[in-house]
């Protein structure tokens, strides 16, 4: 297929904004199923995971494709439905790098909820074009004036409304689209499928003229064709007006805003036309980034072209009955079937035994692939999540992704010696599969830890062992990550390693300097801040040789690693390497890691070590009758209010609070308010821990 036909796009938004319906309804409506799913009866094509069917909100991410028609064009419509819950954040993030354009699902009540900050963020980070979709216009109380402008005011977006509501609640009706100045009503009947095109009604004719010129307005700044129409006051035709929004989208200094309901069947095949008149077709992106495998300094880029030499980024690896299925999208060349690609990375070569088409669960075989596409593949072994795929001739590691750290850890047991054997394989697969999760040994205790992003993540794990994989666990009690860190500084601290066996010794000696650091200073000194941690190398005379400088870097980073104070890695930190002395027999490279430790250890001491904890951003929408119920337990919990907000007659309580504090927090809230308050919550910063309680956690730990 031509790559200009092709779109890549994921549906995103806040949880319950109705993501999952409306792919459902862009299936339905685009006939790649026959039977419109449901999330509230556990039907949905895309939820098909059986935890996601009990729960009623998508887990992960699920790619399909689908074809759509559009001024006699068939186009090919590649759609990954993601997640909402900010657990499952990692979802979002790994879907973002690889899609060329999202549309962003609003609450037509609720407007822009944390989370919709959240995603709209990684869409920014990755420079994703997006059009928005406010649905939910049938419910009652929704406002389409208002989440429009929360759109603007929370996001910052220069948006233009396309479409208005013929009246919400109940009374909805239909849409008025404002390029073309027509009403569109869709069939109940017919399940929306068919679509009825009207004048405007005398109701809404006067605001329509309102959104429609400020449409104008905005578009014209991206088309000096539409502007000389505006200035000679002709009738616009309508590609002028799309060309110039889309113009507007792609550049993503505007956009374009489009309304409905999908649970009503209102809009939906509107929305379609959008993605296909305004978000970017693979060749309209920028050409892909990356780095030259043999000078990782040397920048390079990839067209988004057929002709190209093969380049492809994996994305996701799901573990299946007959050998994981790896997602990965195709940035430039063709691939074909039984090929072998190599991974620059590890500089390993992978055969593809199959390639496959996804349709939520379902596959359809693939013999060839080209630039554009989105496919599940069969028969890597050594490719994880980030990782780039190329032709072993024309070599390029493509921009990894930034996967974010776990803020939650439990302890996890085996009952018996053979679930001991399979938990420890289960672990790896599903690290395989997940990024954002981590699991280790705690040799002291003998324990296995798992991390992850929030008591939900670990808490799907802990059933996808014992349900799927079939291995009896027990799992003790949630933990907060903690972090270590200094704040002071420590001048010229000696680390000294001297072992006498008899025989050849060791001997190692190094004087660092140890201070507060941040990422901002680090880009401006221009040093690795790998894991938090800087080192700089400031020895002159050969007082160390140079082949152990790397040995004292590489003891104080394990040190770091592994903490100082209570077991939790130390961050935020600067060592500098200043002095030291070496025996000509006795030194060698583990000698200088030891002393590494030894300095780094005393430094921290004398530096004032403290702990950090994590702090949740807290967003609470309740009845205005519940609110100083909430705020009073929010500041028991050690909670900082930071605003609220009126919207009708509830209220939005914006608040920063301790994640130790917040386990079982929704089972409380819910008493609080009779079941009628609703909280979200996104991991914020870490923060200092009041010296009272890192007592408490240090001789805990």
């Amino acid at each position: 297929m031509d790559l200009s036909h092709i779109r890549n796009i994921g549906i995103c938004a806040h949880i319950d904004a109705g993501k999952t319906t409306v792919t459902e309804r862009i299936l339905y409506y685009t006939g790649k199923s026959y039977k419109m799913g449901e999330v509230h009866e556990g039907t949905a094509t895309m939820d098909f995971l059986q935890e996601e069917q009990e729960r009623g909100i998508t887990i992960q991410s699920a790619a399909t494709t689908c074809p759509w028609e559009r001024n006699g064009q068939t186009y090919q419509i590649n759609l990954i439905d993601t997640p909402g819950h900010v657990d499952f954040t990692i979802e979002v993030e790994r879907s973002m790098r690889v899609l060329d354009g999202a549309v962003a699902v609003f609450d037509g009540k609720e407007g822009v909820e944390a989370q919709s900050e959240t995603v709209w963020r990684q869409a920014e980070r990755y420079g994703v074009p997006r059009i928005c979709f406010i649905n939910k216009m049938d419910k009652i109380g929704a406002d389409w004036e208002f989440s429009y402008k929360s759109i603007n005011e929370r996001l910052g977006a220069t948006t233009i409304a396309v479409q208005l509501p013929i009246g919400s609640g109940h009374e909805l009706e239909g849409i008025v689209d404002l390029v073309t100045m027509k009403a569109y009503y869709f069939d109940a009947n017919e399940l929306g499928a068919k679509v009825e095109e009207r004048e405007i009604p005398a109701s809404i004719t006067e605001l329509a003229e309102l959104y429609r010129h400020e449409m104008l307005e905005q578009a014209s700044h991206h088309s000096d064709e539409l502007m000389e129409y505006m200035l000679e006051e002709k009738e616009i035709p309508v590609d002028v007006i799309r060309k110039a929004i889309r113009k507007g989208v792609l550049s993503r200094e505007i956009t374009a805003v489009f309304t409905g309901a999908a649970l009503r069947n209102i809009g939906v095949q509107r929305l379609l036309d959008g993605v296909i008149d305004y978000l970017p077709a693979p060749t309209e992106v920028p050409p892909v980034q990356g780095v030259d495998p043999n000078d990782p300094e040397t920048a390079m880029t990839r067209p988004n072209s057929i002709d190209a030499p093969f380049s492809a980024l994996v994305f996701k690896v799901v573990g299946d009955t007959h050998g994981d299925l790896t997602y990965m999208r195709v940035y430039s060349g063709k691939l074909d079937k039984g090929s072998r690609v190599l991974n620059p990375g590890n500089g390993r070569k992978e055969i593809i035994s199959r390639m496959f088409e996804m349709h939520a669960k379902d596959r359809k075989a693939l013999d060839t692939v080209t630039a554009g596409s989105i496919v599940a593949v069969v028969g890597l072994k050594d490719s994880i999540t980030g990782d780039t795929l190329c032709d072993a001739d024309k070599p390029i590691i493509l921009e990894r992704m930034t996967f974010p750290e776990p803020v939650i850890s439990m302890s996890i047991e085996p009952k018996t010696a053979d679930d001991k054997r399979k938990l420890g394989d289960a672990l790896v697969k599903i690290r395989r599969e997940d990024p954002s999760f981590r699991s280790e040994f705690d040799d002291e205790t003998g324990q296995t830890i798992i991390s992850g992003m929030g008591e939900l993540h670990l808490e799907i794990i802990k059933n996808k062992l014992v349900r799927d994989m079939k291995i009896n666990v027990e799992v003790g009690k949630p933990r907060v990550s903690y972090r270590e860190t200094i704040t002071g500084r420590a001048e010229y601290v000696r680390g000294k390693f001297v072992k006498q066996t008899g025989g050849r010794g060791q001997f190692g000696d190094c004087t660092i300097n140890l201070e507060p650091f941040s990422a901002k200073e680090a880009e401006e000194a221009e040093l690795k801040f790998t894991n938090n941690v800087a080192f700089e190398n400031k020895v002159v005379g050969g007082a160390i040789p140079k082949e152990f400088i790397p040995s004292v870097e590489a003891g104080i980073r394990a040190t770091a690693l592994s903490g100082v104070m209570a077991g939790y890695p130390l961050i935020n930190i600067k060592a500098t390497l200043v002095d030291g002395s070496f025996h000509p027999v006795d030194s060698s490279q583990v000698a200088f890691e030891q002393a590494g430790r030894l300095a780094l250890i005393d430094a921290c001491h004398k530096a004032q070590l403290t702990l950090l904890e994590p702090i949740m951003k807290v967003v609470i929408t309740t009845p205005e009758e519940y609110f100083g119920a909430v705020t009073g337990d929010l500041s028991s919990r050690r909670g900082m209010i930071v605003g609220s907000e009126e919207r009708g007659n509830t209220r939005l309580i914006f608040s920063e609070v301790p994640l130790s504090e917040m386990f079982g927090y929704t089972t409380v809230l819910r008493s609080l308010t009779q079941g009628r308050a609703t909280s979200s919550m996104e991991p914020l910063e870490y923060r200092p821990l009041p010296p009272n309680l890192a007592k408490e956690v240090v001789a805990s730990a």
